[in-house]
């Protein structure tokens, strides 16, 4: 056990540092912006590159495994959206939210250093899928939803088109196919450029995670909406529950691939979600309580899943 804690809590412990940093200081937010852009735009897509570029393409060619991680991601979404609106009776826009809360975990900032530090190099082909394919499905059904909900009357056609554009150009999605493209065709990157990558990509870790704290915590809430835990519960007990039997009913896949989506299923809900709740202006302060409570939560439930999965305790449907 102390070998998981001593893996896991210097990553919650940069996050603790960054939200003491954000609750002692209180500099104004702004100031993250540039952050934000360092790691959105430099340092997380030389990562997915450098990790894609390097993987043997023919190891990205798995669809049972992107059907079995996509559709467990899907249902959590699709269960905290339909469960806020029927229970909590939330608007259609608020409960689209509250997926996204549900089903959007922290895949880009702590999925990456985390599951390639559990599981080694094997890691990386199967958490850029995940990636790339968690972040077309939420990125499409919520600008779809949020357009088809706002009460204006739009064109569905080139609603759906900009939709797609904004997608297929997200920086992340852009440098993980192009390292693909890098892979399938065997290019051999240049040494300079190839350590300036690696040098980005050993920043976005740490760097994710203290400005994901400091974000956390100038994130003031007044109180914890009821609805919240709910979709905490989603977020870190059902939706690794439900990739288990995702896995379980398309694979047998490799351990290696089969712990990493189980692994990034336990996550706790992006800082993204908040994010986008305050683009869409709904579900602001509920969207704000699930990030924060949610990794606090997650210090618990995630830290169990990787010593479940480091000492083979976990019954294997791989």
């Amino acid at each position: 056990m102390i070998d998981i804690l001593n893996l896991a809590l210097p990553y919650f412990g940069l996050i603790f540092i960054g939200y003491a940093c954000g609750k002692y200081k209180r500099l104004p937010e702004a100031g993250l912006e540039w952050l934000n852009f360092f790691l959105l735009y430099v340092s997380l897509p030389a990562l997915f590159f450098r990790v894609l570029a390097k993987t043997p393409f023919e190891e990205l060619n798995n669809p049972p495994f992107v059907i079995a991680t996509t559709l467990a991601t899907a249902s959590a979404f699709f269960i905290s959206m339909f469960g806020a609106k029927l229970i909590a009776k939330l608007s259609m826009r608020e409960s689209a939210m509250a997926g996204l809360g549900g089903g959007y975990g922290n895949i880009g900032y702590m999925g990456p250093g985390l599951a390639l530090a559990t599981l080694g190099t094997k890691a990386a082909a199967p958490v850029a899928l995940i990636f790339c394919f968690d972040t077309i499905f939420l990125f499409t059904v919520l600008p779809l939803l949020m357009v088809l909900t706002d009460g204006q009357r739009r064109p569905l056609l080139p609603t759906i088109f900009l939709v797609g554009k904004q997608v297929l150009l997200h920086p992340l999605i852009v440098a993980s196919y192009l390292g693909a493209l890098v892979a399938a065709f065997h290019v051999q990157m240049p040494v300079a450029l190839d350590n300036t990558f690696q040098f980005l990509q050993s920043a976005a870790a740490p760097v994710a995670l203290f400005a994901l704290g400091v974000t956390v915590a100038l994130r003031p809430f007044e109180r914890v909406p009821w609805e919240v835990p709910g979709i905490i519960a989603v977020k870190l007990v059902l939706h690794p529950l439900i990739a288990l039997g995702m896995l379980a009913l398309l694979g047998p896949f490799p351990h290696e691939w089969a712990a990493t989506a189980l692994l990034l299923a336990s996550l706790p809900p992006a800082l993204n979600v908040f994010v986008i709740a305050r683009q869409y202006d709904t579900w602001i302060e509920p969207a704000s309580a699930v990030v924060l409570v949610g990794t606090f939560a997650s210090v618990v439930t995630l830290t169990t899943v990787m010593w479940l999965i480091k000492t083979g305790a976990l019954p294997a449907p791989w």
